[in-house]
C-alpha cells in the first residue's frame, strides 16, 4: 500500500544535481560517442566503485564521470534520461542544479551546457507536464572570484536560470567565502540556495542564512544539533531539501533508522524529500520516499505533508504552489477513502 501510495503522490524535486543523474550505462555510451577513455572497464566495475566513505570520495568519481559530457546533445540526453525516469514517479515540478564551473574548466562553453539541459527541460514540460526551474551552482572548493566570473557569464542566460546555489566540498569552505557573489546574484534578481549542514556544522547554516541571505537550505541535517536554529527555521518556514539515500551513502547518517527527518517534521520544520545524485546513491525520488517512510510509520498523512512541503518550498508563484498542493490534498482524500 505504502509503495503504491508514494508512486501516485504528486511531488516536486528541489535538490537534484543533473550531473549526478548520469547513470553508468549512459556514461559509457557518451564515452564511446566522444572517444573518451574511462578508468573503468565496464559498468559493473564502475558500480563497484560506488562505495563512498565521505563526500570527497563521491566527488572524485562524480567529476570523473562528468568528463564524458562534451556536446549540447550530451547534456540534452543526460537531462532527458532523468526526465523519463521521474515522469513515471508523479513528479510535477523540479528545480535542478547544474555545475557550469565543472564544465568551463574542461573547455565546455556555458552555452553548450545550458542549451542542452534547457532544451530537454522544455521538452519535458511539453511532453510530461513537469514544470521546472534551473539553478546554477558555484563550486565552493574554488575561489569566489571564479564564482563571480561564472555569474557574469550566466547573466547572458538569465532567461533560463531562476537561481544560484552553492555545492561541492563543504568542510573548510564556509558560506562566508561567497558573500560577494551571492549579494550580486540577489541584486540581479536570482533566488538563492546553498548546501549547508550536510557535513558542515550548524554554523554553516547560520552563515547561509545570515551572510548569503538564502531562500532555502539544501540538506540542513546539522540544524538538529541546535535548538535555537530549529526554532528559527520553523519561525521563518525555511525549507530544507533533505536527501535520505545520499545521507546514508555518504555516511552523513550512519543508518537510515537514525535519520533526522522524522524529528524535523515533529519540530515543524518544512522538510522535503529529494534524490541529490540518484545515479550514485541508489535511487530516484520515490526510492527516497520509500526509504524514509518506515521511520514515519508509513503514515500517508506525513508522506502527503512532505509532498506539500515540496511545493510550498518551491520557487513557483503562489498560484502554482496552491494548485499543486490542491492536487496532493485531492490525492490523499481519494486514497484515504479506498
Amino acid at each position: 500500500m505504502t509503495k503504491s501510495f508514494i508512486a501516485g503522490l504528486p511531488k516536486a524535486e528541489l535538490h537534484l544535481h543533473i550531473e549526478g543523474s548520469l547513470e553508468p550505462e549512459l556514461m559509457f555510451q557518451l564515452a564511446r560517442r566522444n572517444n573518451i577513455p574511462l578508468s573503468y572497464r565496464n559498468v559493473a566495475e564502475l558500480k563497484a566503485a560506488y562505495d563512498f566513505n565521505n563526500l570527497q570520495d563521491f566527488l572524485n568519481i562524480y567529476y570523473h564521470g562528468m568528463n564524458v559530457l562534451r556536446t549540447e546533445q550530451d547534456f540534452f540526453d543526460l537531462t532527458w534520461a532523468y526526465l523519463e525516469k521521474i515522469s513515471k514517479q508523479t513528479v510535477r515540478h523540479i528545480e535542478i542544479f547544474f555545475d557550469p564551473q565543472g564544465h568551463l574548466a574542461r573547455g565546455i562553453s556555458f552555452e553548450t551546457t545550458i542549451n542542452g539541459i534547457h532544451a530537454a527541460l522544455v521538452k519535458g514540460q511539453q511532453q510530461y507536464n513537469i514544470s521546472f526551474g534551473l539553478i546554477m551552482c558555484f563550486l565552493r572548493h574554488l575561489e569566489e572570484d571564479d564564482a563571480l566570473a561564472t555569474l557574469e557569464i550566466g547573466l547572458a542566460h538569465r532567461d533560463k536560470i531562476i537561481g544560484v546555489g552553492l555545492d561541492s566540498s563543504e568542510k573548510g569552505n564556509p558560506p562566508e567565502k561567497f558573500i560577494r557573489v551571492f549579494a550580486k546574484a540577489k541584486a540581479e534578481g536570482f533566488r538563492l540556495v546553498a548546501h549547508a549542514g550536510e557535513e558542515g556544522p550548524p554554523e554553516y547554516i547560520y552563515g547561509a542564512l545570515d551572510k548569503l541571505k538564502v531562500d532555502r537550505i539544501d540538506h540542513g541535517n546539522a540544524s538538529m544539533q541546535d535548538p535555537v536554529l530549529i526554532d528559527r527555521l520553523v519561525a521563518e518556514q525555511m525549507a530544507l531539501t533533505v536527501c535520505p539515500l545520499s545521507n546514508t551513502k555518504l555516511c552523513v547518517v550512519d543508518d537510515m533508522k537514525n535519520h533526522p527527518l522524522p524529528l524535523m517534521l515533529k519540530a515543524g520544520i518544512k522538510a522535503t524529500i529529494n534524490s541529490d545524485d540518484p545515479a550514485y546513491f541508489g535511487g530516484y525520488i520515490n526510492a527516497n520516499y520509500e526509504a524514509i517512510s518506515p521511520l514515519l510509520a508509513d503514515d500517508p498523512l506525513l508522506l502527503a505533508q512532505l509532498a506539500r512541503n515540496s511545493f510550498s518550498g518551491s520557487f513557483l508563484d503562489e498560484a502554482g504552489r496552491e494548485s499543486l498542493i490542491s492536487e496532493v490534498n485531492a490525492y490523499l482524500e481519494q486514497q484515504m477513502s479506498l
